[in-house]
């Protein structure tokens, strides 16, 4: 799923779309950073990646699709579930939410959730307000034909930094539980 933080990531987000010339005037006027469709995909293909978010409209997937074995790996190949094949009337709401905070999240092989919330220097009400958007739209994706327990176990952590467990039962009030 796809869920935007309402308090950011604390990152800056590169952004490269991958549009029709009509596209790419909308996408620099939206703040892309990198615009093109042809001369991108061989600079790419050359090795060259950074950028941290590929947005593509469903015209230039023919180019894009090439580029499969250099951006899949990096999780950066646009895709429909993901949101980031997009028309080219939408693609300045898009930019605007990645650079708000839009983040993906989805389950590994393992069935765990790796999502980062912010960084260790937001305030207090950041964190919690950004924990409680992503608690609900995990719970939002869950599918109908699951029965039983959704949620296991949450823990929250500092990168490299010692795991908090959250009570699962609790979660949906994150409000409630960070804020002890």
């Amino acid at each position: 799923g796809v869920v935007t933080l309402p308090a950011g990531t604390g990152r800056d987000v590169r952004i490269l779309v991958f549009a029709n010339p009509e596209g790419q005037t909308t996408a620099r006027e939206a703040g892309a950073d990198f615009v093109g469709a042809e001369d991108l995909a061989n600079e790419i293909q050359g090795g060259w990646t950074d950028f941290d978010l590929v947005l593509a409209t469903p015209d230039m997937m023919r180019v894009v699709g090439r580029l499969g074995r250099v951006l899949g790996p990096r999780g950066l190949m646009p895709s429909p579930k993901a949101g980031t094949i997009v028309q080219a009337d939408d693609l300045p709401r898009v930019i605007e939410e990645a650079r708000l905070g839009r983040v993906e999240f989805r389950v590994d092989k393992t069935a765990n959730i790796h999502i980062a919330i912010g960084k260790a220097s937001f305030e207090k009400d950041n964190l919690v307000k950004n924990f409680d958007a992503i608690m609900d739209a995990i719970m939002a994706a869950k599918p109908s034909s699951i029965k039983g327990i959704y949620l296991r176990r949450i823990t929250i952590t500092s990168t490299m930094g010692p795991g908090i467990k959250v009570n699962v039962n609790e979660a949906s009030n994150a409000g409630d539980v960070l804020a002890n």
